[in-house]
């Protein structure tokens, strides 16, 4: 693939958000490629991106995935970005919910037959593990705008990266980043309040529930 121009800033690197659009649907044409298009709703649990060298705008890039574990409901998937400059891995956690209950729905035998061979028998993990916010944390706003609402009717997991792009068009151009998203608790459009510690963020609902949180290496 090569990155539009709504993926790049002016410097022509490519954001956090759009290389998280990317894993969604490279993971979505793999289902599709394996078969199971339309078998369950596929949510987002946990992504960490770690950025040796940013991709930039017009780069032709080699996108690579495999299933690299699974448990009864959730598996989890790596990717690798590469390119003439680009050199990015990541690695996702996702949970299959029954469409029409939105509870986790277990997996058929079939979809083990096919990926049972990459994930290798290592499990999928879904137990939270990023700390909760402090009670010191500072306290900002952000707006979910009703334009960043998918399928899912909660806001896509990829914009849970803008604050953190919005930061760093604050500073110097970051030649490499390892960060990591845990998702909790969907977010709905609307303001939410940042909580920041260090190199920690929490996205925060009004009702104090905790969205998500994004922690850097």
């Amino acid at each position: 693939m090569r990155p539009g121009i709504a993926d790049a800033g002016s410097s022509g690197r490519c954001r956090l958000d759009a290389i998280s659009r990317w894993l969604q649907d490279i993971a979505y044409l793999d289902l599709i490629d394996a078969g199971f298009e339309g078998q369950g709703a596929w949510i987002v649990r946990r992504t960490r991106i770690r950025v040796d060298r940013f991709p930039r705008f017009g780069e032709e890039l080699a996108l690579r995935t495999f299933c690299s574990g699974f448990g009864r409901f959730s598996a989890e998937r790596r990717t690798s970005i590469g390119g003439e400059s680009a050199a990015v891995e990541t690695v996702s956690l996702w949970i299959c919910l029954d469409p029409e209950r939105g509870r986790p729905m277990r997996f058929p035998p079939e979809f083990a037959a096919v990926y049972e061979e990459s994930a290798a028998g290592r499990d999928a993990n879904v137990r939270l593990r990023h700390p909760e916010p402090p009670a010191d944390a500072e306290r900002s706003s952000w707006l979910f705008r009703a334009s960043e609402v998918d399928g899912a009717e909660h806001i896509n997991n990829s914009h849970y990266w803008t604050p953190l792009e919005e930061e760093l068009a604050g500073g110097p151009e970051p030649e490499s980043i390892d960060a990591e998203i845990e998702y909790r608790d969907p977010a709905m459009p609307g303001e939410v309040a940042l909580l920041r510690q260090g190199s920690s963020l929490w996205i925060s609902g009004a009702d104090g529930t905790v969205n998500a949180s994004l922690i850097r290496a």
